[in-house]
């Protein structure tokens, strides 16, 4: 049928946690979608979890950034984004994180230091 598209996925890949602390302390916010690249955040039509976010204004999600003030959290579970629309997401603000399996390149920041994670490989 002409005009039908489907595409897949998930609940998302959580092998870039430990355990399962912090899951059940998600918060929710808003990515201005504006803010990420889709070829870096989103290259398959969807934010994936695990993405490290800048959390510090839960109205204006915005990519991970190590300054002064800002607050991480990483996405919990896949979101789906056409790249116009904003969107609703939640985010896991503590936990143990394996930095090696996030979807992203990710240092483990030093200027904004995050004492609820704990990072490891």
């Amino acid at each position: 049928m002409p005009g039908l598209k489907t595409t897949q996925y998930g609940t998302g890949d959580f092998s870039w946690m430990r355990n399962t602390d912090g899951l059940d302390e998600a918060i929710t916010g808003v990515i201005d979608i504006s803010d990420f690249t889709a070829g870096t955040h989103f290259p398959n039509g969807f934010l994936p979890s695990g993405l490290p976010v800048r959390i510090d204004d839960l109205d204006d999600i915005r990519p991970w950034a190590d300054v002064s003030g800002a607050v991480l959290g990483f996405l919990k579970g896949d979101h789906k984004t056409d790249g116009v629309e904003d969107v609703n997401v939640a985010v896991i603000t503590r936990g143990n994180i394996k930095t090696v399996k996030l979807p992203v390149a990710f240092t483990v920041p030093t200027t904004a230091v995050q004492p609820r994670f704990f990072f490891g490989s």
